[in-house]
C-alpha cells in the first residue's frame, strides 16, 4: 500500500466513525466530612473506562447506552468504593472512607486491588494497548531495595527480563531480554511520564538517566508491539510514570537510606493541591564506595512537576529534570582474575561523569464528543564524559602517568507528540481510533581523544601533552525523524476486538566529521598519520504494520495475539568511537524484523492471577558481534551477522495463599510468584562463517524467579530467588576467551543463582525497611564488558544490607 493510500484511507474513516449517544454519568466524590476529594480514580468496570476528578471533585463519563454499569472509585489513603449506577445519571454523591489509621496490610490489599483494575486498559487516555503484551509494576506495593533501584527486585514479575547489574547504587537501568542487548537499556524506548529520556532515540538510544524508583507511582512495560505506538525499536516500551501530586496543600516525604561499603541515599519530596494547581517534586542524594576498589560515586538528582487545570477537561503539566553524578570506575577482569579474587581492581584512572536535563511540556484536552487530545514537547540538554585507562587485554595493569583514552558526547535534541483519540460505537460496543505524530531533531557531537596522565576525573583533552594518540576523532551527527501512526480498536462484539495499526518513518541520520590514523611500524616509529574526513548520511522512509486480537469471554479472563514490524536504525556513535578491542564492520547497517505474542492472562476468583504466552521474534541483518583478525590483528568485530529467530514461553502465577486456606482477615496477607521465560534461539543465515546454526547471544535458556511476601498488621516481609541459565555473549558462541586479547571480553555469563529477603514495619508516619540482597553471598556477573566501564568481567554485589528511615507527614 502506498503512502498516499494510508494517509487516504485514515482521514476518511477518522471524519467518518460515528459519534456517541449521550448516555451521561456524572456526579462528586467527597469524605465523610463533605470534603471534595480531587483526582480520584473513577474506573468504569464494566466499559474498562478510566477518569479522574477534576479540582471541585467532579466527574463525568460517557457511556453507549442505557443501563446497569459497575463504577469503582479509589483514592490513595481512601478505600476502594464499589457501586453500581444506572445511565444516564447525573449529581451523583460518592463517599469514600479514610484509611489513615489502617494497618499498612489493609492498605497493601486495597492497592493491589486498585492494580489490578489499573492494569493497562485496552485504552488509556490517548493510547491504545488492546491485544498488547503489557506488564505494569505497582511501584507502591514493592518491597525492596528502592534505594538502589535494585532491577533484580523491582522487576521481579516482569517475564522473561534480563539484567546488567552494577555496584553504583542504580545509577543506570540495563535491562534487556528475548536476545536483546540489556546494555543501558538500548533497545526499549525508554520514557519518563510518556516523553523520550534517552540520549538519542535515533543515533545513541541509551539511557544514562533512570528515574529513582522511591519518585515512582508504577513502571509500565509494553512488548515488541509497541513499535507502532512508540518507535521501532525491537524491545518495545519502558515507560516511567511518576507519582502524581496528593490532593491537600502540603505533603512531606523523606527517606534515608544506608548500606554496605559506605552507601548513603536521601530521597525527600514536597507534593501538594491548591485549587486549580498542583505539584511534586523530589530531591535525591546518593553516594558509596562500592564493594571493589576504584568504586565509589556520588550522584544528584531533582524533579519538578507542575500542573494547572484550567477546567475540568483542559490542563496543562510541565516537567524538569536534573540529573548529575561522577562515578570512579573498577573495569573488568579476566576469567582467571575472577575466579581467583572478584573483588580486585587493576584500574585506578578511570572514571565516568553524566550530567542531564530534561524538559517537558503536555498540554491535554478531553472534548465533549468523547474524543482526547494530547500535545507534549520535550527537549534533553545533556552530556556524558569518560577517561580511563584502556589497553587491548584486561590483565595489563594500569600504567601511571600514560594516556588516558578520552570520549565525551554531548546531547541536544527536542521533540514534539501529538495524539488524538476518539472513542466511537459499533453496533453499541465501543471502539476507539488513535491518530498521532511525532517530530524529532539531535543536534549531538562526539569527541574521542588523549586524556591526561593524571589519576583523578580530568575530562579534557590533553593534545599538548600526547600529540600521536591514535585514538582521535571529532564528529557531529544531525538526525531527524518524522513519524506519522495510528491504531484502531475494532470491537466487533462486546468480547472480541481486533486492533490493527501503522506507523510512517522518515529517518535521517547524520555522521560528519574526521578521524586520525597513526600506523607505526614493529619499532614504534610513526609511519602513517593521516585525518581522514566522513560525511555519512542514510536517509530512509518506510512504513511498519501491525494488528492484535483481543477475546475475553469474561471480565477475568482474555486470549490476545499480536504481530507488528520493527526496525532499529544503525548508530553511529557506535560506528565511530575507537576501542582498541573492537572494530566495526564499514558497511554495518539497519535491522529490520517481526515481534509476535500469543497468550492468554486473567485472575480466578481474586486468589490466582496469570499471564502466560508464547512469542517469536525474528530479525534480518541482525547486529552482533564475533571474534576474527583482521591484518594479523586480533579483534571483536560488529557487523550485520544474518538472520537470528528468537522464541519462547513466558510466564507470571501469582497466588494468594491466604484468600484461599485460611480465613478471610483484614489484617493478614500472603501471596507467592512463579516468572518463568524458556527461550531458544538460531542464526537462521549468516554469510560469516561459523555462525549458521549457533545460538544468538544474551539468550538464556531458563530465566526464573521465585518468591513470596507475607504481611501481618503493620510488618510485611518478602523473600526471593533468581536463577539464570548460562548465555553466550557473542555468535561464535566462544565459551571462553580465544587469546590474551579476548580473555574477559569474550566468553560465556555463566549460570547463577542469587536470593534477596526484605522487610518493612510501619508506626504512624514512620516506616523503617531492611533487607539483605544477595544473602547466599554467591560469586557471580552478568556481564562481559568490551568498552567501558570494563573491558573484561563485571562482577556482581556480593552479599550487601540496607537499612531506610521513612518520614511522611
Amino acid at each position: 500500500m502506498t503512502l498516499s493510500k494510508v494517509f487516504k484511507f485514515f482521514t476518511i474513516f477518522l471524519f467518518s466513525t460515528s459519534v456517541f449517544s449521550q448516555n451521561k454519568i456524572s456526579g462528586f466524590v467527597h469524605d465523610a466530612m463533605g470534603k471534595k476529594i480531587v483526582a480520584v480514580e473513577v474506573i468504569n468496570s464494566s466499559t474498562n473506562q478510566k477518569g479522574t476528578t477534576d479540582a471541585n471533585g467532579y466527574f463525568e463519563m460517557i457511556v453507549t447506552n442505557e443501563g446497569s454499569y459497575n463504577f469503582l472509585f479509589y483514592k490513595d489513603n481512601y478505600a476502594i468504593t464499589d457501586e453500581m449506577i444506572v445511565a444516564p445519571t447525573n449529581n451523583l454523591v460518592i463517599t469514600l472512607r479514610a484509611m489513615n489509621s489502617l494497618s499498612e496490610v489493609i492498605v497493601s490489599k486495597e492497592r493491589a486491588k486498585v492494580f489490578t483494575l489499573n492494569k493497562l486498559k485496552d485504552i488509556e487516555e490517548t493510547a491504545i494497548y488492546a491485544g498488547k503484551k503489557t506488564e505494569v509494576i505497582a511501584v507502591s506495593n514493592l518491597l525492596a531495595n528502592k534505594a538502589t533501584n535494585n532491577a533484580r527486585q523491582i522487576y521481579a514479575q516482569v517475564v522473561g527480563l534480563t539484567i546488567n547489574e552494577s555496584s553504583d547504587g542504580g545509577l543506570q537501568l540495563s535491562i534487556g531480554g528475548r536476545g536483546l542487548n540489556p546494555n543501558r537499556t538500548s533497545n526499549f524506548n525508554t520514557r519518563q511520564n510518556d516523553y523520550d529520556i534517552s540520549a538519542d532515540v535515533l543515533g545513541y538510544p541509551e539511557s544514562y538517566y533512570a528515574t529513582p524508583t522511591e519518585a515512582l507511582e508504577e513502571i509500565q512495560v509494553i512488548r515488541g508491539a509497541a513499535s507502532l505506538q512508540y518507535g521501532t525499536q525491537f524491545g518495545g516500551l519502558v515507560n516511567f510514570k511518576i507519582r502524581k501530586p496528593v490532593d491537600k496543600p502540603i505533603e512531606f516525604l523523606t527517606r534515608n537510606t544506608i548500606g554496605s561499603h559506605g552507601l548513603y541515599t536521601n530521597f525527600s519530596s514536597l507534593s501538594g493541591t491548591s485549587k486549580k494547581f498542583s505539584y511534586y517534586t523530589f530531591i535525591n542524594y546518593k553516594k558509596g564506595d562500592g564493594f571493589r576498589p576504584n568504586s565509589d560515586f556520588e550522584s544528584k538528582n531533582y524533579f519538578i512537576n507542575l500542573n494547572y487545570q484550567f477546567t475540568k477537561n483542559t490542563s496543562l503539566h510541565f516537567d524538569y529534570t536534573y540529573f548529575n553524578y561522577l562515578a570512579h570506575q573498577a573495569g573488568g577482569l579476566t576469567d582467571e582474575m575472577f575466579n581467583s579474587n572478584s573483588n580486585q581492581s587493576n584500574r585506578e584512572r578511570n572514571w565516568f561523569g553524566v550530567n542531564w536535563n530534561l524538559y517537558a511540556l503536555r498540554f491535554k484536552h478531553h472534548f465533549e464528543h468523547n474524543a482526547d487530545f494530547s500535545l507534549q514537547f520535550f527537549g534533553l540538554d545533556a552530556s556524558r564524559k569518560t577517561v580511563g585507562f584502556r589497553p587491548n587485554r584486561v590483565s595489563i595493569p594500569d600504567e601511571v602517568d600514560t594516556v588516558r583514552d578520552l570520549i565525551t558526547g554531548d546531547f541536544v535534541n527536542w521533540g514534539a507528540e501529538a495524539r488524538y483519540l476518539k472513542r466511537y460505537s459499533i453496533n453499541d460496543n465501543l471502539s476507539a481510533f488513535l491518530i498521532g505524530g511525532k517530530y524529532y531533531q539531535s543536534n549531538n557531537t562526539g569527541i574521542q581523544g588523549p586524556g591526561s596522565s593524571r589519576s583523578n576525573a580530568d575530562f579534557n583533552l590533553s593534545t599538548n601533552e600526547f600529540p600521536f594518540f591514535e585514538n582521535q576523532s571529532d564528529y557531529h551527527y544531525p538526525n531527524l525523524n518524522f513519524s506519522l501512526f495510528g491504531e484502531n480498536i475494532f470491537k466487533i462484539s462486546s468480547k472480541f476486538s481486533i486492533t490493527p495499526g501503522f506507523r510512517i518513518e522518515k529517518i535521517r541520520t547524520e555522521a560528519n566529521g574526521s578521524y586520525r590514523k597513526i600506523n607505526r611500524d614493529l619499532a614504534g616509529n610513526i609511519i602513517l598519520d593521516e585525518t581522514i574526513f566522513e560525511e555519512n548520511v542514510k536517509d530512509r522512509n518506510f512504513v511498519l504494520f501491525g494488528v492484535g486480537l483481543s477475546f475475553k469471554p469474561k471480565n477475568s479472563l482474555e486470549v490476545y495475539g499480536n504481530i507488528s514490524q520493527n526496525y532499529r536504525s544503525v548508530t553511529f556513535n557506535d560506528i565511530r568511537t575507537v576501542n582498541s578491542n573492537q572494530a566495526i564492520a564499514p558497511g554495518i547497517s539497519d535491522e529490520k524484523g517481526y515481534t509476535s505474542d500469543i497468550g492468554i492472562r486473567g485472575n480466578f476468583r481474586n486468589k490466582l492471577s496469570f499471564d502466560s504466552s508464547v512469542y517469536a521474534l525474528y530479525y534480518n541483518d541482525k547486529i552482533g558481534e564475533y571474534n576474527t583478525e583482521i591484518g594479523g590483528l586480533f579483534y571483536r568485530y560488529r557487523d550485520n551477522i544474518g538472520t537470528a529467530l528468537t522464541y519462547g514461553f513466558e510466564t507470571l502465577l501469582n497466588w494468594n495463599i491466604a484468600e484461599t486456606f485460611f480465613v478471610k482477615s483484614d489484617d493478614f496477607l500472603w501471596n507467592v510468584f512463579t516468572n518463568a521465560a524458556f527461550t531458544g534461539s538460531d542464526y537462521l543465515r549468516s554469510e560469516q562463517k561459523g555462525i549458521e546454526g549457533k545460538e544468538v547471544e544474551f539468550v538464556p535458556m531458563l530465566n526464573l524467579k521465585i518468591g513470596s511476601g507475607v504481611g501481618y498488621k503493620n510488618f510485611m516481609a518478602s523473600i526471593q530467588f533468581s536463577y539464570v541459565s548460562s548465555q553466550f555473549t557473542d555468535a561464535t558462541n566462544s565459551k571462553v576467551g580465544a587469546n590474551a586479547i579476548s580473555n574477559g571480553t569474550s566468553g560465556q555469563i555463566p549460570c547463577y543463582y542469587v536470593g534477596d529477603i526484605s522487610l518493612s514495619y510501619k508506626c504512624k508516619q514512620f516506616k523503617l525497611e531492611t533487607g539483605l540482597t544477595n544473602f547466599t553471598n554467591n560469586t557471580y556477573f552478568t556481564r562481559r564488558a568490551t568498552g567501558y566501564p570494563g573491558p573484561g568481567i563485571i562482577p556482581s554485589d556480593p552479599i550487601t544490607f540496607y537499612t531506610t528511615i521513612e518520614f511522611k507527614f
